[in-house]
């Protein structure tokens, strides 16, 4: 039985932190268009000017979905997965203000 947990808990946050780089990049993709510029010029410009953070907390936004998808299929564990994905995204958040 905790093998399956385990198992439940890793789909969960692998399945998070997907959805987070996926987020990240749709608003790397928006932003771009919107500046009409590539997207590695854009991710060059986040990156000088400090603000991949705040491109980190947008992506995170995706994860909101995916939680409540997890909630409503009534795979806990793996909701769990989730929130711990959201929370390495936030301790990574962290460590790039401050560094």
């Amino acid at each position: 039985m905790k093998k399956k947990i385990g198992k439940e808990l890793i789909v969960g946050l692998i399945t998070g932190l997907m959805s987070n780089m996926a987020g990240s990049y749709l608003y790397l993709f928006f932003l771009s268009r919107v500046k009409n510029l590539s997207i590695d010029s854009t991710l060059d410009v986040t990156l000088e000017q400090g603000l991949i953070g705040n491109i980190i907390v947008l992506g995170a936004l995706l994860n909101f979905v995916v939680f409540y998808v997890f909630l409503k299929k009534k795979q806990y564990y793996r909701a769990r997965g989730v929130v711990l994905a959201s929370l390495i995204a936030a301790i990574i958040i962290l460590i790039s203000k401050f560094y």
